[in-house]
């Protein structure tokens, strides 16, 4: 692949997350591996947001849960490394670590938001309670007053109000409460990462945006990195400062926000842009995607993409690109397509009319 040089996360200024060439499979019935994220590789500096956008299936959550080695038992990070850089300033590849050390990583250094809120806690559990097991698992000498105290306040953080929410059950919150409490418990160690899986999905509009605001707020106030998993094209320009594109279990286009909005290289990127109406500039009516993603145990030979792209030549039926650098800029925002016509200036203005 033409990336730019890797950087070293053992660096100050190196990235927090360095992830290079990550395959993540399934083991099925007859015990053969079927690999849903092929050849993952980008970095991600501290205080930075990227957005993995796609269709269903196209391994976003997948890749997301591999990062943290979060999969199903039939699950492995089957290639690649995952390099992290602790509080400590070590770096430690999180495919080799133990699991006991994997639990101690996990919440303390980086926490996952899962999609679907009410799945994600214990519904015999009162929220008070699951705030107590994440502290004690790794502060276990901590008087118990002291940490409802500090629970309540990453409660307030979230705009909750900590004697009405501690107290209750998961199910007598309102779907927008309870995501917003999951937000807090994923922060009570104060993580450096956090990976969240459609964190608005099934939330009214409303609730949806009150949950982007505070998300924005936490983050500036918090200095923490994330990765979230979205079909929202909209929530990705607002939140991320950078965007990969999956297609296929493959990242096709990085880019900072503004490379995949205004800039797209890829055919795949330009159709999802256009296939959602614009929130500014003139009205538009988009253009639905036709068809459907592969699926991963039937990948056509060439680029994924061919059978469905309207700028299909010859050479993309036989030929699977690679991401290719077409900008450089530091601190991992550099732009990169996996398309054979990447140069294509025709295609990079197509998504530039949609705002």
């Amino acid at each position: 692949m033409t990336h730019p040089a890797p950087a070293d996360p053992s660096s100050p200024d190196g990235p927090l997350l360095s992830v290079r060439g990550v395959d993540v499979g399934y083991r099925t019935g007859r015990r053969t591996q079927l690999t849903a994220v092929h050849e993952a590789t980008f970095d991600l500096y501290p205080g930075q947001s990227m957005a993995l956008v796609g269709e269903s299936g196209c391994g976003k959550t997948t890749l997301g849960l591999g990062l943290l080695r979060l999969l199903p038992r039939t699950g492995t990070v089957s290639a690649g490394n995952i390099l992290f850089r602790r509080k400590s300033g070590d770096v430690v590849d999180l495919r080799g670590l133990a699991e006991q050390d994997l639990r101690r990583f996990r919440w303390n250094e980086a926490a996952m938001v899962f999609q679907g809120a009410m799945n994600a806690f214990n519904p015999v559990l009162r929220i008070e309670e699951h705030f107590l097991d994440t502290f004690r698992a790794h502060e276990s000498r901590t008087r118990r007053r002291d940490l409802l105290e500090r629970s309540a306040e990453l409660l307030a953080m979230v705009r909750l109000d900590p004697a009405r929410v501690l107290p209750s059950y998961p199910h007598e919150l309102s779907g927008g409460m309870r995501q917003r409490a999951l937000i807090a418990l994923a922060l009570a160690l104060r993580p450096q990462l956090l990976i969240l899986d459609e964190p608005t999905t099934a939330l009214d509009v409303l609730t949806q945006r009150s949950v982007v605001e505070q998300l924005t707020e936490l983050r500036e106030r918090l200095r923490f990195a994330m990765v979230f998993i979205t079909h929202d094209l909209g929530l990705a320009a607002e939140l991320a400062d950078r965007v990969g594109t999956m297609y296929a279990g493959r990242l096709i286009e990085t880019g900072t926000t503004r490379d995949i909005f205004h800039r797209s290289r890829h055919p795949y990127t330009s159709a999802l842009i256009s296939s959602v109406p614009p929130v500014v500039g003139e009205l538009a009516v988009p253009e639905p995607l036709t068809g459907g993603p592969p699926g991963i145990d039937a990948l056509p030979p060439g680029c994924s993409f061919a059978p469905r792209c309207p700028r299909v030549i010859d050479g993309c039926t036989t030929t699977r690109p690679e991401l290719r650098l077409l900008h450089a800029r530091d601190e991992g925002l550099s732009h990169a397509a996996a398309c054979l016509r990447s140069d294509d200036t025709e295609l990079s203005t197509e998504g530039a009319t949609r705002d």
